[in-house]
């Protein structure tokens, strides 16, 4: 442990501190690179809605909505202070310092979501893709300190746990069409 007076030890922090002042020095950059992360949360959100809306497939959504749930509850009961060095970007999201949870990376942890439907569909590349962009990801949030590493490594646990435990609901919750149109979970009518 370290002593309360002292600024808390990440890694990953020592491990990017060149990158950090690269950033520092180059707002701009700074500011390319948030939006491109931005973009990368778009095509992960488009992913996993268009898996429910376009292909009928609800799992990857179920384990998005599980994962936001849990790190809304999460975050609400232990609220982190942001890293004294953090570098915000009007292009990031969420938008500009406002205060947002820390633990754990949902950023993160949707890729890995994604990144797994892709697998269990067999689009080898582009799970290679997103999980490539991720790492990525993960390197500019902590040379940012937009994230501890303890955020970033639940993050990718998260991810796997919440799509394995929204499996086991979409098997265990087996929802039939009714006549009128409305959605039953027959389950529950066992």
């Amino acid at each position: 442990m370290i002593p309360s007076s002292s600024p808390p030890f990440d890694i990953g922090f020592a491990a990017t501190v060149y990158l950090h002042r690269v950033l520092v020095a180059s707002p701009t950059l700074n500011t390319v690179l948030a939006g491109l992360n931005t973009v990368f949360v778009g095509m992960q959100t488009t992913y996993i809605l268009g898996t429910w809306v376009i292909e009928g497939r609800p799992r990857a959504t179920v384990a998005t909505l599980f994962m936001f749930t849990c790190r809304g509850i999460l975050g609400y009961s232990t609220q982190l202070p942001l890293p004294e060095e953090f570098l915000g970007s009007g292009a990031d999201f969420p938008v500009g310092n406002v205060s947002f949870f820390l633990f754990y990376s949902g950023h993160v942890a949707g890729s890995m979501i994604a990144s797994l439907d892709m697998r269990r569909m067999r689009r080898w590349e582009l799970a290679f893709l997103f999980d490539t962009l991720n790492l990525l990801q993960a390197v500019r949030l902590l040379s940012t300190r937009g994230h501890y590493t303890i955020d970033l490594a639940v993050g990718v646990g998260v991810g796997i746990l919440f799509d394995s435990l929204a499996g086991k609901y979409m098997n265990s919750a087996v929802v039939a069409k009714d006549v009128d149109g409305s959605y039953t979970n027959q389950a529950l009518l066992s």
